[in-house]
């Protein structure tokens, strides 16, 4: 069974004890590991793996030994409780031993939890889950933490009742951070508070977070999407002082560019590509990503991407002499120029 991001939301809090299991996947690995978190947490409480009721493996152990999935739902535990089956980096060639797994399950057998990275809809491994009648599968995509997660990730650090200014910007400083950071944060708000019972300020909420000179890697793409040459130098300095690779560069540069690419090049134009992007994309960065998609022709995306694609490859020569940085600082002018013709 698919599960809408309502409905994940509910089922992440209070896991059907009796269903068979659940499918978590999604590109980002940290919000996928956090979900996983919760649920096994749900399932077999925090004794469980001390209990041995967590049997924990991963896809390359399955492919290694396609039987040992089967055998950790089957097995009985020294300890009574729930048990949990759990396997991570699964993978589309692995459907047929979790089809298996799951057409052998019976109740009393362990829960199957598996986490996988961005899957189709045409995903075998998810039409294993979603085919099931006791079975879940739950995307989770790379859009903004929601009010209703915000207000669950607060409640499990111990802060109710948050009044609206501080929660308008903790939703503010959820747009910004990925889950594992916005979570470090509301913990460090939890320990500032503890012991403290006046509501929870915005001011403190500033006060607990990421230093502001932290720049987000994909802020540079969206620099040379908008044509601001004036702005690249300072955010290059950040990312430089951060110790991003000049590599990792040219593959976030490619994702961002390919992505315009589908929405310039889409019939019906952008408004219509921008609904079939896959994971989807919500909110502002859905704004954001239109707004430079129409800025940009297919034809100049073909040169941009062709232009990142022949640094990728100056960067990864064995015989390339020029500096990696000016080589990438080089292109990044270039694409921005491209953007104001």
């Amino acid at each position: 069974m698919k599960l809408s991001a309502r409905d994940a939301a509910a089922f992440f809090r209070a896991p059907d004890r009796d269903a068979a299991g659940l499918l978590i996947f999604g590109e980002d690995t940290m919000r996928v590991a956090l979900r996983r978190q919760e649920v096994v947490a749900h399932l077999i409480g925090p004794e469980g793996e001390a209990e041995m009721r967590l049997a924990r493996m991963t896809g390359a152990d399955l492919r290694k030994d396609g039987a040992a999935l089967l055998d950790a739902i089957k097995a009985q535990g020294f300890f009574p409780g729930p048990r949990v089956a759990l396997v991570e980096e699964a993978t589309d060639g692995l459907a047929p031993l979790f089809a298996t797994a799951l057409a052998e399950w019976r109740p009393g057998d362990a829960f199957i939890v598996a986490t996988a990275g961005s899957l189709t809809a045409k995903s075998a491994l998810r039409k294993a889950f979603e085919g099931h009648r006791a079975a879940y599968a739950a995307g989770i995509y790379d859009d903004p933490m929601g009010r209703a997660e915000i207000e669950d990730a607060l409640k499990q650090a111990g802060l109710r009742d948050v009044p609206r200014d501080p929660m308008s910007a903790l939703e503010s400083l959820a747009r910004t951070l990925g889950p594992g950071d916005f979570r470090q944060t509301l913990e460090k708000v939890a320990l500032y508070k503890l012991g403290d019972d006046t509501p929870l300020t915005a001011d403190e909420v500033a006060l607990m977070a990421p230093g502001s000179t932290e720049a987000d890697i994909d802020e540079i793409f969206h620099v040379l999407a908008e044509g601001r040459t004036g702005d690249i130098a300072p955010v290059m300095r950040t990312l430089w002082a951060q110790g991003v690779a000049p590599v990792t560069l040219m593959i976030f540069g490619m994702r961002h560019f390919r992505t315009l690419y589908a929405l310039a090049s889409a019939p019906g134009g952008p408004n219509q590509g921008i609904g079939r992007l896959r994971p989807p994309v919500f909110g502002p960065r859905r704004d954001r990503l239109l707004r430079q998609s129409s800025k940009w022709s297919a034809e100049r995306l073909e040169a941009a991407l062709a232009a990142l694609m022949d640094t990728d490859l100056a960067l990864r020569s064995a015989g390339q002499r020029a500096p990696a940085g000016a080589l990438v600082e080089r292109v990044f002018v270039r694409l921005a120029h491209l953007a104001n013709r």
